[in-house]
């Protein structure tokens, strides 16, 4: 089934998944599982009220803010630049939560960087702070031809992160989210995926050796495999091979945020991760609405989604 309000479905389904994650941030595991996260909660590791959403969010708020007027890579990292520096797209007027590689790409850009080369670019620099912020892109994208897709992918993405792993991350994320746009099944998108990332990737003559770090999505069945073998920290694979876990696991937004959440460590990424596709898959009317009414900035949100719905449809 096509979705009719893209717009909507990305900006709650991710917020809501990053909100729900954000109280049990840096807890284990096997924490969490002797007390589950089973419901929109508060308080616990930053000590705010329920529907605070993080970084996360925020920085997809600025991505979608800027794509309100066209595509413009500075406008974009110029909004990154005033979430850290005026709290900007704040939930609740103050920044509480900042990767390290984000702030220091942040930095950079302040100090006159071009906005391309502003992110890490070694192998160390692949934390998830590109892929939590990339899912507004798709309205841009979506359209566009596969090059053209990967090539602006990779730009925004270096914003903040800019080696080539966090690059093929973003973009095989994006891609499952534009089929499941078209009105594709998730497991069909996921076969589709296989034959599509890998033959572009070969095409576009890339190491090898990268290509091989997304095995487990690329040459396997990932749903098949048990919790245990699904990794949740900020490692960028780790959080888009747990969120697509946990997408092919469920059957509803409800249940699949809630078990990425579940996963311990990062959880407001994998939460907001799985939370964005999940909007896209169910649609931001099958979030439960307790969860929607208690969101920070709920009316700012909507009026961002109703901005963006006006430009792309």
């Amino acid at each position: 089934m096509r979705n009719h309000n893209p717009s909507k479905d990305i900006l709650f389904g991710l917020a809501v998944g990053d909100a729900l994650g954000v109280p049990v941030e840096f807890k284990s595991r096997a924490e969490i599982t002797r007390r589950p996260v089973t419901d929109m909660i508060g308080y616990g590791t930053y000590n705010l009220p329920p529907g605070t959403f993080s970084d996360d969010s925020s920085l997809a708020f600025c991505l979608a803010e800027a794509l309100t007027e066209d595509f413009d890579l500075q406008k974009i990292a110029d909004n990154f630049v005033r979430w850290l520096t005026k709290n900007y797209w704040t939930p609740r007027g103050h920044v509480f939560d900042v990767g390290i590689a984000t702030r220091q790409a942040i930095v950079r850009l302040q100090g006159g960087e071009t906005p391309e080369f502003a992110g890490g670019m070694d192998v160390t620099d692949n934390g998830n702070g590109s892929l939590m912020r990339i899912l507004p892109l798709l309205l841009y994208i979506k359209d566009r031809p596969i090059d053209e897709r990967y090539q602006l992918t990779r730009k925004v993405s270096s914003i903040t992160h800019g080696h080539v792993r966090s690059s093929i991350a973003c973009f095989y994320y994006l891609e499952f989210a534009r089929h499941i746009l078209a009105g594709l099944d998730k497991f069909a998108v996921y076969q589709q995926l296989q034959k599509e990332i890998k033959a572009f990737l070969k095409k576009s003559e890339m190491n090898p050796q990268e290509i091989n770090i997304f095995k487990r999505l690329l040459d396997e069945n990932i749903y098949e495999l048990p919790e245990a073998d699904i990794a949740s920290s900020g490692y960028v694979v780790h959080t888009l091979e747990a969120s697509i876990w946990c997408i092919l696991t469920t059957d509803n937004y409800r249940d699949a945020t809630l078990k990425a959440v579940n996963l311990g460590s990062d959880t407001d990424t994998t939460g907001a991760v799985t939370g964005g596709l999940a909007g896209l898959i169910y649609g931001w009317e099958n979030i439960p609405a307790t969860w929607i009414s208690a969101m920070a900035r709920k009316v700012d949100i909507e009026d961002l989604a109703l901005r963006l719905k006006k430009v792309y449809g």
